[in-house]
């Protein structure tokens, strides 16, 4: 049995390789570093409102989906619906880089102002 080798003198390199594996695995740092940044009601709306209102600028064929397949609350909608109003009259008077940038800034305020703007009513138009 010259030359053969013990089957545990192979294990310890590989149970470290294994508890590096486990480690990376898991993630490293403390929970806040590793943690998403909590994002509040408003941050949504604001992001959700100011992406539809830039795709119905774009006159993509997926501004024409209804509040709910955008994923928006009624009150989201209505908000939605008045500054892409203003925004397209932006949009007319100083071209489109202004018009988005005016949706993304009214988006932010109106939500803000509306706490998220989380409110919904069934069905409360057609």
């Amino acid at each position: 049995m010259k030359g053969r080798r013990s089957g545990t003198a192979g294990a310890a390199p590989a149970a470290l390789l294994t508890a590096c594996a486990l480690a990376l695995a898991g993630g490293c740092g403390t929970p806040e570093e590793s943690e998403p940044p909590a994002r509040t009601p408003a941050d949504i709306c604001a992001d959700l409102v100011s992406y539809w209102v830039e795709e119905a600028l774009k006159g993509s064929s997926w501004a024409g989906l209804d509040w709910e397949q955008k994923g928006l609350s009624n009150e989201q909608y209505e908000i939605h619906d008045e500054i892409l109003a203003a925004a397209r009259a932006e949009e007319r008077r100083a071209g489109r880089a202004a018009a988005s940038a005016f949706a993304d800034r009214e988006s932010r305020r109106r939500c803000e102002e509306a706490k998220g703007a989380t409110g919904s009513s069934e069905n409360w138009r057609p």
